[in-house]
């Protein structure tokens, strides 16, 4: 793992985006096209307003979630809604859009429909993760229900979640999926979740999830 630490948060929204702009650019120059994993929640917006106007071939790029609510796009708690809003804009509008929801009860009813999207794209080329205070990524959480299964060496593509104080269920790539991206980073700020990532450095990945993939990522932090 590496750290790079910014002055502030406009600095890591503008460094960050040219890094992983740069990162689809050499992955563009060897493949037809590449898949780019992002997360959800408020702290990638910035990053996104910057990325979504960088001069690449976006028609290209297939991009998908790390993990989604299993909400429809317009609701407001929608990860794809943000996605929607902040990063398929500008000349990244031109890039394929992976979903992590269909028109279902349950994830269960849809899951293999939706890996079968995947699965051809992987592996991930650039993947960026962002981490909560718990030191969970994605949506695999401490103390979910299907914790173990997303942390398996022989786990699925995709797996359900529920976890505890987590109102809805989720749906989140495999720490497999995840941390076989070629290019990894993670992203987080503050000095709450700065102190959190230091701990699950030392910690086993089934109480601190953010464990299972930062061998090799880079981790952006700013204060």
């Amino acid at each position: 793992m590496s750290f790079v630490e910014y002055a502030d948060d406009e600095m890591l929204a503008i460094g960050l985006a040219n890094v992983l702009a740069g990162e689809l650019r050499s992955a563009l120059d060897h493949r037809d096209r590449v898949l780019f994993v992002v997360p959800g929640g408020t702290t990638p917006g910035p990053i996104f307003d910057v990325l979504c106007d960088a001069d690449l071939d976006w028609a290209r790029v297939d991009v998908m979630l790390s993990d989604e609510r299993w909400l429809p796009e317009v609701h407001l708690r929608s990860n794809t809604r943000l996605i929607r809003d902040r990063l398929l804009t500008g000349r990244a509008a031109k890039a394929c859009y992976l979903p992590l929801y269909a028109r279902a009860e349950t994830p269960e009813a849809v899951l293999a429909e939706l890996e079968a999207n995947i699965v051809p794209m992987l592996p991930i080329d650039v993947c960026l993760l962002g981490m909560g205070a718990d030191m969970h990524t994605a949506s695999i959480f401490p103390g979910a229900d299907k914790l173990e299964e997303a942390l398996a060496v022989r786990a699925p593509v995709l797996v359900p979640m529920r976890a505890p104080k987590v109102s809805e269920v989720r749906v989140t790539l495999s720490a497999r999926v995840l941390d076989g991206a070629l290019c990894k980073h993670v992203v987080i700020t503050g000095e709450q979740k700065r102190a959190a990532l230091e701990r699950a450095r030392h910690m086993r990945a089934i109480d601190a999830p953010i464990a299972a993939v930062l061998s090799g990522a880079t981790v952006h932090w700013a204060p």
